[in-house]
């Protein structure tokens, strides 16, 4: 959120902060016009004011209360448009930085894993974190900002008792909804992992479109893909039950709290000690304090979950190489290009060797024919000379160059490969 080498992104921030305080500032100054309107109507029509300077101020306050709520709604606006490239650029170099590791990883990972999988945990991790910049960055601390100025008002203006209960009314209903939220939580992971193993299904079917239709099994990976997305219909009928539960939780408590201060300030009222308009002014703002309030489960569950989609993406990310470059390593100088495999060792999985101690030379300008029955190891070799994998045994050299010790950018530039499988992007 503090982009390294970008200015202008930085300036965006700072102006973004402003905005933030600025539109908490207005918004508590709303209940204020809200009181003096009241009490200048009952002011007014006790002690029977002239009618013109009675309407003038009157107008002039609820003028100003809408004028407030115009200003608050515009700061959010520029809050929200100057954080905008702020969160999308985070968003785009996390990205990058993804892409950019899957293509650095060894043809082992992808090979093992599902590509529909796959994208569906980039897919989710880039919206987690777009979740937590819009949550918590534009969400979640303005509103306890806001949380802050309005306990310290209450206390401040009507006593302790109001804090008190401010305070008492807001633990309960943070705990109630983290506790809730926790328990949902689960539910969650369990859709999305119904939703991800439907879309791999469904994504491996259509790769292989013409082998499902060779064997004619298309009503079984119709029955496959059926029985991922019946998991997934039960777990997203459980979220929005669990979802309901836990709004209606948070009413009760709030309307709790919201009803004892009423209560407390109409006998104030009742004995003088606050105004009609004290009165009013401390429903209003415990009513703005509501809207944020009602989004709090909502947050705290989109952030756990955006945690948790942006933990499998980083877990994505801790993935080290299976081949990477040795220490030191140079360009390949390529001359004759002589290539030489000397008693290669190689195998997928150690209880299955598919490579025994291979040696041959293909010399400068030759053209080498490997043949072999299925499994045989043929495109282990082109696997091998490209480094894909590194042999377990033995070396493969080019001019007499160890391909470990030289670098797989080098190495990969200076040999062209003729696929048997036409491949097309796009």
């Amino acid at each position: 959120m503090w982009p390294s080498g970008r200015t202008d992104l930085k300036l965006r921030v700072l102006w973004a902060t402003l905005f933030l305080i600025l539109s908490k500032i207005v918004l508590l100054t709303i209940p204020y016009f809200f009181k003096w309107s009241t009490d200048a109507l009952a002011a007014g029509q006790s002690a029977g004011d002239g009618p013109a300077a009675f309407a003038l101020a009157v107008l002039a306050l609820v003028a100003a209360y809408n004028i407030a709520r115009i200003v608050q709604a515009g700061f959010n606006q520029l809050r929200d448009t100057l954080f905008a490239s702020v969160g999308q650029y985070a968003v785009r170099q996390l990205s990058l930085r993804t892409f950019r590791h899957l293509h650095q990883l060894s043809l082992r990972f992808h090979l093992e894993r599902r590509t529909g999988g796959l994208t569906r945990v980039i897919e989710r991790g880039t919206k987690g974190i777009e979740t937590i910049v819009r949550f918590v960055i534009l969400n979640t601390l303005p509103t306890i900002f806001e949380f802050a100025l309005t306990a310290a008002i209450l206390g401040w203006t009507y006593g302790p008792a109001y804090l008190a209960m401010a305070i008492l009314t807001i633990v309960a209903y943070i705990w109630f909804t983290i506790r809730a939220s926790d328990w949902r939580i689960d539910i969650r992971r369990s859709m999305n992992a119904s939703d991800a193993e439907a879309n791999a299904k469904a994504i491996d079917s259509l790769l292989n479109f013409e082998t499902v239709k060779y064997f004619g099994n298309e009503e079984m990976e119709a029955r496959r893909f059926d029985q991922s997305m019946t998991a997934y219909e039960k777990s997203a009928t459980r979220v929005w039950t669990s979802q309901g539960l836990l709004n209606f939780g948070q009413v009760v408590i709030f309307s709790l709290g919201m009803t004892a201060m009423m209560m407390m300030s109409a006998l104030a009222v009742r004995d003088g000690a606050q105004t009609v308009g004290d009165f009013v002014f401390i429903n209003v703002l415990l009513m703005q304090l509501s809207a944020p309030l009602a989004v709090v489960g909502f947050i705290y569950s989109e952030v756990r979950q955006g945690l948790a989609n942006i933990e499998q993406m980083f877990d994505m990310l801790d993935t080290s190489p299976e081949i990477t470059d040795a220490p030191g390593a140079r360009d390949l100088a390529v001359s004759a290009a002589a290539v030489s495999f000397r008693d290669v060792h190689f195998a997928y999985d150690p209880q299955r060797p598919i490579l025994r101690g291979i040696s041959f030379d293909i010399p400068a300008g030759r053209t080498v024919a490997v043949v072999g029955p299925s499994g045989a190891g043929k495109s282990t070799l082109s696997r091998l000379l490209y480094r894909f994998y590194d042999v377990q045994q033995g070396a493969i050299t080019i001019d007499g160059q160890d391909l470990r010790d030289v670098t797989q950018k080098s190495l990969r530039a200076a040999i062209g490969m003729v696929p048997q499988d036409t491949v097309l992007f796009n």
